[in-house]
């Protein structure tokens, strides 16, 4: 009996290698959001007691996070034409991520603090390496015989969701300031009536629309690790709400509705 394959065979011994040191550090990542040791943005930033730290602005440091990661794959149209419709899908979906992400950055959000350049720093290696390896990766893996089970299709439709629902939350979040008010609130409206941080969710359910579209290991281990650390973010950040407000409500979850 054939044993159905859902994901490429890895190309090289280096791209094996890739996949392994990504999976670890992104779970690192994750365990260190667990014991405190936050990437510094957002309200962390603010938790930090380091004023010898640099900073930038939330603006410019968030566009700094997204931009080099879709010029990455804005350029890869150009240098890795053809390809199939499933390494179409796959570049469409990594450029279209992260230009939405720069557009809710110059649009939607709405930003109070600053970001310490050396989360900038890695943030922006990871999410830049993370798209660039994805494409490049999968690039070299064309040719290779297909996984016998096919879900670039499912993965379109969970990164439509995905997109869907991360920007919908998104703009309940920027919703929540009123003309230039600069205290955080309680999000309301939407899944954050059950859960913190419905908008890592639904960057969860991006990932692995992209996973399923790409269908090799880097993929899989992005997705996985990409997860493990919204997951541990998420609960730091129910922790926080926690500590600021008494009145946060015990029910809303972290970022699993009713389960976590």
């Amino acid at each position: 009996m054939k044993i159905p394959v859902v994901m490429f065979s890895e190309p090289s011994i280096w791209v094996t290698a890739t996949t392994v040191v990504t999976l670890i550090s992104t779970v690192y990542l994750g365990f260190a959001e667990i014991v405190g040791n936050h990437l510094q943005y957002s309200k962390f930033t603010n938790s930090s007691s380091n004023n010898k730290q640099i900073k930038l602005s939330s603006k410019i440091g968030m566009l700094t996070l997204y931009t080099p990661a879709f010029l990455a794959g804005l350029v890869s149209f150009f240098v890795f034409p053809g390809g199939g419709l499933r390494f179409l899908l796959l570049k469409s979906a990594v450029t279209f991520h992260f230009f939405k992400r720069d557009l809710e950055v110059l649009f939607v959000h709405k930003y109070s603090g600053n970001m310490v350049l050396g989360s900038i720093i890695l943030i922006t290696l990871f999410y830049f390496s993370a798209a660039a390896g994805l494409i490049l990766v999968h690039y070299l893996s064309l040719g290779l015989p297909d996984p016998s089970i096919d879900t670039k299709y499912i993965g379109l439709i969970l990164f439509i969701l995905g997109i869907s629902g991360n920007f919908y939350h998104h703009n309940l979040l920027s919703e929540l300031r009123k003309n230039n008010e600069k205290e955080y609130k309680i999000p309301c409206g939407g899944l954050f009536d059950l859960v913190i941080c419905p908008h890592y969710l639904f960057e969860i359910i991006i990932f692995v629309g992209i996973a399923f579209i790409s269908q090799t290991p880097l993929a899989f281990a992005c997705t996985f690790g990409d997860s493990m650390y919204l997951i541990a973010r998420s609960y730091a950040t129910r922790k926080w709400y926690e500590n600021k407000f008494d009145d946060f409500p015990k029910h809303v979850k972290c970022v699993i509705p009713y389960i976590f």
